[in-house]
């Protein structure tokens, strides 16, 4: 009797594969996560770095006998996200100024004298950073209801002019002990940041006089940001 067994004939092998502890499942999605967030906060300090560093070279590395005629805000003080009225009447919330470095002045709209010597410096102060002034905006904050006389006007074509309530003005700008906000000229960074306040006057005439240091400080710090500032919001 012969056997109808060949060699082709044989059991069919089975493969088993083994299966993921739960344990280690769980162990190794952690792991992916962590890996996930390790890389999203390293692309972060990437895109940070140049702000920061620009920041330390100004704040902390200084040569000997270098000072800033500016006053550091220490705190710095964000934009705050309150609303003010244009001179065409339409509104405008002070957060939307963010992206640009922003020259401020305070000042009724009667604007005395000092208000309008602190408006023709910050024009001039703007126009003498020549290739880079489309970085900064100069910007009058009016902090009363009355109306801004016609002869103004022209002068103010290329200035941001909000209608501000002095309430909240006094909330977020400060002024030099024994002064009032129209005695100074503020400044404000492109990340929204109230960082300098220049010295106060009640006389236009040093306000005039003070136009040097002010723009030697504009300097640096338009030096100091080139890396990651760039014009237009």
């Amino acid at each position: 009797m012969s056997s109808d067994f060949s060699p082709k004939d044989h059991p069919l092998g089975l493969t088993v594969h083994s299966l993921p502890v739960p344990d280690q499942a769980a162990v190794t999605q952690g792991a992916r996560t962590r890996g996930g967030r390790w890389k999203t906060l390293a692309l972060f300090l990437v895109c940070a770095a140049p702000v920061v560093a620009s920041y330390f070279t100004y704040y902390v590395i200084r040569p000997e006998g270098r000072r800033n005629f500016g006053q550091l805000i220490d705190p710095q003080r964000a934009l705050p996200d309150m609303v003010g009225s244009t001179l065409d009447a339409r509104d405008l919330n002070l957060r939307t100024l963010k992206g640009q470095w922003l020259l401020i002045s305070v000042a009724p709209a009667g604007c005395d004298a000092l208000c309008a010597q602190h408006l023709y410096l910050q024009r001039q102060l703007r126009e003498g950073l020549g290739k880079e002034k489309d970085r900064l905006d100069w910007v009058w904050l009016i902090n009363d209801g009355a109306p801004v006389a016609d002869v103004l006007k022209p002068a103010l074509k290329e200035a941001t002019v909000i209608r501000m309530a002095p309430t909240d003005l006094a909330q977020w700008l400060e002024p030099e002990n024994g002064h009032a906000l129209p005695e100074h000229l503020y400044l404000v960074d492109p990340l929204g940041n109230w960082m300098m306040r220049f010295p106060a006057h009640t006389d236009p005439e040093l306000a005039s006089n003070s136009a040097p240091q002010v723009k030697r400080d504009l300097e640096r710090l338009m030096r100091a940001s080139v890396s990651w500032d760039k014009a237009g919001r």
